[in-house]
């Protein structure tokens, strides 16, 4: 079976829109795209490599597969030839003409598209941005790895990461790094269901 490895960038209020550049998602008059490029060290860049250096495929959104499409095809670095070679999933509601060389669409039925990716063998799946697809994946739960590059500044605007939808769950804590520019990497996996307590009751006893 395949994971599901998620990857994103965020503000220390929970939005990811637009971390790359302006241009990424400039929807709803999002006015500070590029916002991540102050906090990146060598530190964050080895994670990310760490995270990279295993097999994988990319699982990859309609806007962030038409983001990657129009820059990687044709570069000749190590992270280019990669990103050529392998192979990309792209979810979307509707049907799309794919381009770039061994890209697969999953429409239609994306819930059930997405299970039976995950049941097959082969490399993990690495999701990097993708906001939409991540609210699926979040609303029924079929994340099994999530690393958050928690950058420190905040928007008070823009799309954040856990939005309705997303399921109670608890998640563990696996792996931290904290960057030399203030960016803290945190590593999670899914933990179970939500456990409770009372604060009342361990105060009564």
């Amino acid at each position: 079976m395949r994971k599901i490895i998620v990857c994103m960038f965020l503000t220390m209020d929970g939005v990811l829109q637009a971390p790359g550049g302006p241009e990424e998602d400039p929807s709803g008059q999002f006015e500070w795209g590029g916002w991540m490029f102050p906090y990146g060290d060598d530190l964050t860049d080895k994670k990310l490599e760490k995270i990279m250096s295993g097999p994988f495929d990319l699982l990859l959104g309609r806007r962030t597969y038409d983001i990657f499409a129009g820059y990687w095809p044709g570069r000749e670095d190590a992270i280019g030839q990669l990103f050529n070679r392998i192979s990309k999933y792209v979810v979307s509601s509707q049907q799309l003409d794919l381009a770039w060389a061994h890209a697969n669409l999953i429409t239609g039925d994306v819930v059930a598209g997405l299970q039976q990716l995950k049941a097959q063998d082969g490399p993990d799946l690495l999701v990097h941005g993708s906001s939409v697809l991540v609210q699926t994946l979040l609303a029924h739960q079929l994340i099994d790895e999530l690393h958050t590059w928690i950058c420190p500044i905040t928007l008070g605007k823009g799309k954040q990461l856990f939005r309705e939808g997303t399921q109670p769950q608890q998640w563990k804590l696996t792996d931290t790094v904290v960057g030399s520019k203030g960016t803290i990497i945190a590593t999670y996996v899914p933990d179970g269901e939500v456990q409770i307590g009372s604060l009342m009751a361990e105060e009564a006893k």
